[in-house]
């Protein structure tokens, strides 16, 4: 059966990335919860999307110049909490039913990767006892070598779009990506584009499309029998999905 992983949570659902809208997801029978990491230059590692504020938070500036102080007082938009802790986020699903986790390995607001941050997002996910059901996910094939190095022991997923393909060509980029990492998680058009040839190089149970939204083209890609989808409504997924306890039918 395709798995059903939550988007930032369920983003269409909750604020996303908030510990409110991880709780609220884990309620539902998901698979996975995708979730993403900056580092902050006091060292903290934070839980949001964006490398800047201004989208999902009420205030306005870079991630990585928030001091502890500035983190806990930044508010998300539509709800009372701050901005998560990667320890916060952990905590909570180190209780929670065990779900597998997507932890993504951001970078700054001006595309470069933070130094270090592959080994300190491993580090916590030790310390949280989830290396065992944890994937770290980037788009950079250097970033995820780097997590090969630094925690064999964690497995990987490769982040694929049309621009992130660009450097090496699609087939290029799929067969270094399946190397380097266990699940190869592509941007809905482009799998569309590229599908018989992306089947070639990657078994379909390792390939996640990503983000599906409407029942239509869930409904599509299940046919298709690719192993996970990724959504912003998972709801509306576990709903379409033939067999799912929220099924529809």
């Amino acid at each position: 059966m395709t798995k059903i992983v939550g988007h930032r949570g369920a983003r269409n659902k909750w604020p996303e990335n908030s510990i409110e809208g991880f709780r609220r997801t884990l309620e539902l029978p998901v698979d996975a919860i995708e979730f993403d990491v900056h580092l902050t230059d006091a060292g903290e590692l934070v839980v949001i999307h964006d490398a800047t504020l201004e989208r999902t938070t009420e205030k306005a500036g870079k991630v990585r110049d928030l001091s502890p102080s500035d983190h806990q007082a930044t508010r998300l938009k539509g709800s009372q909490e701050s901005i998560p802790t990667l320890d916060e986020v952990l905590a909570l699903f180190a209780s929670s039913r065990p779900v597998e986790l997507h932890v993504e390995l951001k970078a700054d607001a001006d595309g470069a990767h933070y130094e270090g941050l592959e080994a300190l997002a491993a580090a916590a996910i030790r310390r949280h006892g989830l290396a065992g059901r944890s994937l770290l996910t980037s788009f950079n094939l250097g970033v995820l070598a780097r997590c090969q190095e630094v925690a064999p022991e964690i497995g990987r997923l490769c982040s694929i779009n049309a621009k992130s393909a660009e450097a090496l060509g699609a087939a290029a980029t799929f067969a270094k990506a399946a190397e380097v990492a266990g699940l190869v998680a592509i941007e809905k058009s482009l799998l569309a584009a590229t599908f018989h040839d992306v089947a070639a190089i990657v078994s379909r149970d390792r390939l996640c499309c990503w983000v599906l939204n409407e029942q239509e083209e869930i409904e599509h890609w299940l046919g298709q029998g690719v192993g996970w989808i990724t959504s912003d409504d998972p709801a509306l997924a576990l709903a379409v999905r033939p067999g799912s306890r929220h099924s529809a039918a």
